[in-house]
């Protein structure tokens, strides 16, 4: 909770000044697609755990009563006709204006109640993310598969990011405003939990991770996740965030593989030249000699990209900077108003 500072206008001299307490806006974030089964009890438990939080739902075109089930429910339910949890994420955090933002799946496998207790962490610490960590010891919930792929693409990411979270695929996280508003969101599917990850990664905000309870979808709630296709899409989304954000290891990784093909190559064509003093392969001695050239341009290209992505940083950091903490931060005192809601 955040005290905001009024001095009063006009009059000669200072007057003393008065804190003014304001409650943080809580929005709960529930992206859908064929949830019926489970949708209105997630509302009702984030509902029952966070009774001053607004609730939303955004179908991301059901052929259930996925719609039906979260407004009977009390959520406040919105549309999003481009498939793709990405993109339902990245309409969630263009539209909504609040302090805290807590994003959940609406499978109904993570735990309400612990909601509270995940918020006053990103207050008291002063966090801009906040990763649920699962912790279960039911198979069903977290197959062999899903738990090996996690731990690898996690792993990537920490190798190449830096190790501070440990569950990058987790769907229950808590933002505060400046990284929710300051986060591009330009993946379209499940691999947005790897670009939020990254995100805070590369901008070195401050964040936590909390374990959490995790359980199994409850009977006649399939998943949408397909282990193999999306553990591809988000193992392809690494390659990119790599690309993008750490250019030099990228392009550098290149130039040695290039130019090591090229010292093979050109090791027969070299030593036959140093016995005989002739080059009786010429294909073989261009291939190498272009291979080199291409390792680097490779190299070089790496460095000017690196400066680049220096610059960009910098003015992702800026950007990051200049959004308030709280939505209240930005209105006039006089707007400032309850943020309890009813349906």
């Amino acid at each position: 909770m955040n005290e905001m500072l009024h001095a009063p206008h006009g009059g000669g001299g200072l007057s003393a000044v008065q804190p003014t307490a304001t409650p943080p806006r809580v929005a709960v974030l529930v992206p859908c697609y064929n949830e019926a089964v489970t949708i209105g009890k997630v509302v009702r438990d984030f509902r029952s755990a966070l009774p001053h939080a607004t609730v939303y739902v955004y179908d991301n075109n059901s052929k259930d009563g996925t719609r039906q089930e979260a407004t009977q429910a009390g959520a406040i339910v919105r549309g999003e006709p481009l498939q793709g949890k990405g993109n339902v994420v990245r309409r969630m955090f263009a539209d909504i204006e609040a302090d805290i933002y807590v994003l959940v799946d609406g499978d109904d496998t993570y735990d309400a109640s612990a909601a509270p207790r995940l918020i006053d962490l990103l207050e008291a610490e002063s966090l801009d993310m906040l990763n649920a960590a699962r912790v279960t010891e039911i198979k069903e919930a977290y197959r062999p598969g899903h738990r090996l792929g996690n731990l690898m693409l996690t792993g990537m990411v920490q190798q190449i990011f830096g190790k501070r979270i440990g569950d990058m695929l987790s769907g229950y996280r808590v933002f505060s405003r400046r990284f929710v508003k300051s986060f591009p969101a330009l993946s379209s599917g499940f691999e947005i939990e790897t670009e939020l990850t990254v995100h805070a990664l590369e901008l070195r905000m401050p964040i936590a991770e909390a374990p959490t309870h995790y359980k199994d979808r409850p009977e006649g709630s399939v998943s949408k996740l397909r282990t193999f296709r999306d553990g591809f899409r988000i193992l392809k989304t690494i390659a990119i965030l790599l690309k993008e954000e750490r250019p030099l290891q990228f392009f550098s990784w290149i130039f040695g593989v290039l130019a090591v093909t090229s010292v093979l190559l050109a090791w027969p064509v070299v030593t036959e030249y140093l016995r005989t003093g002739l080059v009786p392969r010429f294909p073989t001695a261009i291939l190498a000699t272009g291979t080199m050239l291409l390792a680097f341009h490779s190299l070089f290209s790496g460095l000017v990209l690196d400066t680049v992505t220096h610059g960009r940083r910098e003015m992702k950091r800026m950007a990051y900077l200049a959004i308030p903490r709280h939505f209240f931060a930005d209105m006039p005192p006089s707007t400032n108003e309850p943020h309890g809601h009813s349906h």
